[in-house]
């Protein structure tokens, strides 16, 4: 706020008053918008605070819209999947409305963290009625970032936001830059936060070398991109744009922001349809993580159900499922379960899981089961398999079979 405002807005407190004190008149701006014409037929409008502006560009996308492999109709499917059953998982919106999904995402000048690293985008899109709504906040200079989130804390109405590798990046980088303007706008309102970056890399890691959101776009979600800018241009275009005020190469950032948003519906839809296995497309290796992500969140019951389904047929999908339903059951102590499982897994030509049922075997056979010429029996088939250099174990690890070997040897000749 200017000075000469505040001056204003403290004269009615003052103890001295004119008989014929004017009354307040708010401060009027003439401020010239560079190439507002062609801003405007991109949907860009100026938003004016104090002196200063920030630019804002809003497209609205009916919900019958295709974006990859889903319609933005299938984000209420996906909502409504939760809600109507009972699996308890950290990316459910379960309680949620549709609308109450926040999907954000920001460019920066840099991809550092601190101060010294300017967001000059703050993007995002959300449901309302029959839209999808996307709205993009534009930093025209490095002076505006008050109207910058004065306009941005205006418009935002959420209970949880979307992100990919937001909890780590993009939102961090909010908070630090909102503590140079917080005594001049609203509070950062609290929210929920799903991220979906750990989720897709938790699913497709065994398929993608890599895992930026570009290349889940096109291997995972079928997304196009055509004449897409790279994202490690974007702030050479934006110092670029501090200079020139064309607003060209900013339109290109903004596309490729936009994509990125809508791919946020997408995956989040797709994401939901693999945990509820509601995908009819999902691959085994897929099915296996989902199953494997419940058993480490501790779902027993929702990864036995997923895992399960896999343990019919004879390839390393179904050995490794079989392996988790085996940890599974001897955590709640069902041992026999547990050995006819570790038995099945020990069948494997991967020898690295195969030594892993050995040892567990041997476990087993020893403590539980007392049988102890079994116990010793796989001891040394561990052994074995891993002095036939079948696979790398580390040197304590081999210490530690040794170790286990002579002491089943000494309890049995007692």
């Amino acid at each position: 706020m200017s000075l000469k405002n505040k001056l204003n807005r403290l004269k009615p407190h003052l103890s001295v008053r004119t008989e014929k004190e004017p009354p307040f008149l708010p401060e009027v701006y003439a401020i010239e918008i560079p190439y507002q014409d062609k801003w405007a037929q991109e949907n860009v409008s100026p938003y004016f605070l104090d002196g200063n502006y920030c630019l804002i560009r809003e497209v609205r996308y009916p919900m019958s819209h295709q974006h990859g492999h889903y319609c933005f109709s299938d984000l209420q499917t996906a909502v409504n999947s939760w809600n109507e059953n009972q699996i308890n998982h950290p990316l459910s919106s379960k309680g949620h409305r549709v609308e109450e999904l926040f999907f954000f995402d920001t460019e920066t000048t840099g991809l550092g963290g601190g101060v010294g690293n300017t967001i000059f985008i703050l993007g995002y899109a959300s449901v309302l009625g029959n839209e999808l709504i996307l709205r993009q906040h534009i930093l025209p200079n490095p002076g505006a970032e008050i109207p910058l989130y004065q306009s941005f804390l205006e418009k935002v109405n959420y209970r949880t936001l979307v992100t990919y590798n937001g909890k780590s990046f993009d939102w961090p980088q909010v908070k630090t830059r909102h503590t140079l303007v917080r005594e001049h706008v609203p509070k950062l309102p609290s929210f929920g936060h799903f991220d979906l970056f750990h989720a897709a890399r938790r699913l497709w890691k065994h398929k993608l070398d890599r895992m930026k959101l570009s290349i889940v776009e096109k291997e995972v979600l079928g997304v196009k991109r055509i004449d897409d800018i790279p994202g490690y241009l974007a702030p050479i275009i934006y110092f670029d744009f501090i200079e020139s005020k064309q607003p060209d190469g900013m339109l290109g950032i903004l596309k490729h922001n936009e994509i990125d948003i809508l791919s946020l519906v997408t995956l989040y839809t797709h994401l939901t349809f693999q945990i509820t296995g509601t995908d009819r497309n999902q691959s085994r290796p897929e099915m296996y993580e989902v199953g494997r992500w419940f058993a480490s969140l501790g779902e027993t019951d929702q990864a036995k159900k997923v895992l399960t389904t896999l343990t019919n047929e004879q390839d390393k999908t179904s050995t490794r499922a079989k392996l988790i339903l085996a940890y599974q059951q001897k955590k709640e102590h069902n041992w026999t379960s547990a050995r006819d499982l570790f038995l099945e897994v020990y069948e494997t030509n991967d020898f690295q899981i195969r030594a892993e049922a050995c040892v567990e075997l041997a476990k087993i056979f020893e403590h539980k089961l007392k049988d102890l010429p079994k116990a010793i029996w796989y001891c040394q088939e561990a052994i074995s398999l891993v002095s036939d250099d079948h696979i790398n174990l580390n040197k304590p690890r081999y210490e530690q079979l040794q170790t286990r070997l002579r002491r089943l040897e000494r309890k049995q000749a007692k």
